[in-house]
């Protein structure tokens, strides 16, 4: 996918063994923006990928998306390019890009190619995936709810050497680079007093899809 877009969805069938797609109210008129942050390989994207298919009038950006090029990746003191940090993303895309979605979520949507949903048309749900989304300031207050999932250190190093990147992991990466910018940002957001609600990436993905879906219909009735 290239920077700058976004996938929609109009309520796609849940997948098999998944709780069944949401509804909400029907007199509902509402915009909510869904957070699903956290450390790298902690199940960031097959959480969002479950929500965009069970959520009505459902569009997902991936901050993963706006990596600037290679060559504006800077090399740090710790001798790596500095993929981990804010700095590497072109954050002020994302915002225009949440931006364009909130002033139109409708128009946007269907920008995308997707219909909206009947009987739900006037509410509509954008779901942020990525690992640094509650450290862009411009970002943080835009949530509706914002997840944070984690798994162990050896656990999420185990999932992460399994994976397969356009960029490949130099040896050392995790341990001298990924691992401390996690942490690092993670305190931060923590001492800032950013409001999340943690998620154990260890659970299944059906009880985690299950606990979202159930958290986010009480926002959206709560709203409604």
């Amino acid at each position: 996918m290239k920077p700058g877009l976004a996938e929609c969805g109009s309520c796609p069938a849940a997948l098999p063994g998944s709780p069944a797609a949401l509804s909400p109210p029907p007199s509902a008129n509402m915009k909510l923006i869904v957070g699903i942050g956290g450390m790298t390989n902690g199940g960031k994207t097959t959480l969002a990928n479950g929500l965009h298919r069970s959520l009505p009038n459902c569009c997902v950006i991936h901050q993963d998306d706006f990596f600037k090029p290679q060559d504006q990746i800077a090399v740090g003191e710790d001798g790596f390019k500095q993929w981990d940090v804010l700095e590497s993303l072109d954050m002020e895309a994302m915002l225009s890009t949440v931006q364009a979605w909130l002033s139109n979520p409708q128009k946007f949507a269907r920008a995308h190619g997707v219909n909206v949903q009947p009987g739900a048309p006037d509410t509509h749900i954008l779901l942020l995936e990525g690992f640094l989304l509650y450290s862009y300031k411009p970002l943080v207050d835009l949530y509706s709810r914002r997840y944070f999932l984690t798994v162990p250190y050896e656990e999420c190093k185990w999932r992460r050497s399994t994976r397969t990147y356009t960029v490949p992991d130099p040896p050392g990466l995790f341990d001298g680079h990924v691992w401390p910018m996690y942490q690092k940002y993670k305190r931060e957001m923590e001492a800032s007093g950013v409001d999340v609600v943690y998620l154990d990436g260890m659970k299944p993905r059906e009880e985690l899809l299950r606990e979202a879906l159930e958290d986010i219909q009480n926002s959206l009735l709560n709203r409604g």
